[in-house]
């Protein structure tokens, strides 16, 4: 007795996959579609179907001229929120906003044509909302029985999280390069492969004669200097984990090829970068310091003046550096939190380049320190007080201390809102006594914390301890309210801010 044919018994035989796709084509009214019932499905359109079932990778047939779509389980979680409706569509009607892009595959895929595309850059509405996606695509004509081609297949591989994350990455790199290239001193990055640069600034550049060294080991990229020993001390910071400070140290470059040994003299310092407790980079940042210490007797004090200037910024930075790490939760806002205080130290530094670091304008100084702060199209930061001259230890301190002050401002205070104000006041008393007051109203009431960041131990133990003077915070209902007091005297020119 002959037996029933398979299809017969069950015309879904040929899936040969359990699964939610699966179900779905089990259950599918396919008759309401072009493809017509599953018992008159060709044989390569069933074993079309069935391969791509088995498929990790997500896979939709685009079945016939109007390309009705056919996916897998790895495609229906790419589909999103249109599945399962999605599921025996038109793919011109289911991807209705990318309709012209499927018009070119169905038209290229029918006439027996391939089409390929990485990291393509697709709008889809996949959450009920517009969502800008990357992917990389692969397309190909599905034969039927005679040859011809009757379907085509794609390949998607979402690709948006990592195209963001090299985005991402990038932005991060040109920041840092950004940075770099503002520094006043020279500055490069080199990494543990082969001492190899992988940044310098500008001022790097112009120290070694505008040669071309990025990507290069230190070796090849500066063989005269490697030849003095200095690859060897960065071996030694790889190593030892310790960073290496140099003042006023012999260096002869050869600016040219062939051209003669040229002398210069820099201050620098080789500053160990970890990650997961290994050393995988070096920070160097220094100073040209060759006509000072070529100068006589009249710059040496100049010399020094420079000296503990560059030692004592490169520490501030460090310790701006260092602290900010200790209370940051990402990468993200260690890297935005360094870059902002950084940036603050600048503009202070700008101030008093101005001035010949001979001190500066105090007025001038606070509104150089807040300047970023002020909200367009209204006086939201006023200044006020008596005309006065501070020496760059305490003009530093005082910019440092007002960065922390409005930042906090604009993420919890007054300049959270549109309403909000700021008032900075100094007065000079019958005793000689310099007093300085914050006080912020029209913001929201904000109460004390009890974590201490690096911004609470900078304005109430660094900068009292820095100006022999005392420092108090306060949080009335109204805002909060800040004050500091020391002496006139100590706010003349002293050294710049020892290690926070």
């Amino acid at each position: 007795m002959l037996q029933p044919a398979i299809d017969d018994a069950d015309p879904f035989q040929f899936l040969g996959h359990q699964g939610e796709v699966a179900d779905l084509i089990r259950k599918h009214d396919w008759s309401k579609t072009p493809l017509g019932g599953v018992e008159s499905w060709s044989s390569s359109l069933k074993t079309a179907t069935a391969l791509l079932l088995q498929s990790p990778v997500p896979i939709v047939m685009l079945w016939g001229e109007q390309g009705v779509m056919i996916y897998n389980d790895a495609y229906s979680v790419f589909a999103g929120h249109r599945h399962p409706e999605l599921f025996g569509s038109n793919v011109r009607e289911g991807w209705s906003e990318i309709s012209d892009f499927n018009d070119n595959v169905m038209k290229v895929g029918l006439a027996g044509g391939t089409l390929s595309y990485r990291d393509q850059e697709l709008t889809l509405h996949r959450h009920g909302y517009p969502e800008q996606v990357w992917m990389d695509l692969a397309y190909s004509p599905v034969p039927d029985e005679s040859g011809k081609p009757a379907g085509v297949i794609a390949i998607v591989v979402e690709t948006t999280e990592r195209v963001l994350a090299e985005r991402r990455n990038r932005e991060e790199a040109q920041r840092l390069q950004n940075l770099f290239e503002q520094a006043p001193t020279f500055m490069a990055l080199i990494s543990a492969d082969q001492q190899r640069f992988e940044i310098i600034n500008p001022e790097y550049r112009r120290l070694i004669g505008d040669r071309e060294i990025v990507g290069l080991p230190f070796a090849e990229a500066l063989p005269e200097v490697a030849e003095q020993g200095f690859d060897k001390l960065l071996d030694q910071v790889f190593a030892s984990g310790e960073p290496i400070r140099r003042t006023s140290e012999r260096v002869m470059f050869r600016w040219s090829k062939d051209g003669p040994l040229e002398e210069r003299f820099v201050d620098f310092v080789y500053q160990p970068i970890r990650e997961n407790g290994q050393v995988t980079h070096i920070f160097v940042q220094g100073s040209d310091v060759t006509e000072r210490v070529r100068a006589e007797n009249h710059q040496k004090l100049l010399i020094n003046e420079l000296n503990h200037r560059v030692k004592n910024t490169l520490a501030s930075i460090q310790s701006i550096v260092t602290q900010t790490l200790r209370s940051v939760q990402s990468r993200e806002e260690a890297s935005s939190a360094i870059t902002a205080r950084i940036l603050a130290l600048s503009r202070a530094h700008n101030v008093l380049t101005n001035e010949n670091w001979d001190g500066a304008d105090l007025h001038g100084m606070v509104e150089s320190a807040l300047e970023a702060f002020q909200q367009e199209g209204r006086q939201a930061i006023t200044i006020s007080g008596p005309v006065l001259r501070v020496g760059p230890h305490a003009a530093l301190s005082i910019a440092l201390a007002l960065h922390e002050l409005a930042t906090n401002a604009v993420k919890y205070g007054s300049l959270s809102g549109s309403e909000g104000t700021v008032d900075i006041a100094w007065n000079i008393d019958d005793h000689n006594r310099f007093k300085l007051k914050w006080t912020e109203q029209g913001g929201p009431q904000v109460i004390r914390g009890d974590r201490q960041g690096f911004g609470s131990r900078l304005i109430l133990r660094v900068l009292p301890r820095e100006l022999q003077g005392t420092a108090e915070i306060d949080f009335p209902p109204t805002g909060v309210v800040f004050e500091l007091e020391t002496s006139l005297a100590a706010i003349s020119d002293r050294p710049l801010m020892e290690q926070i």
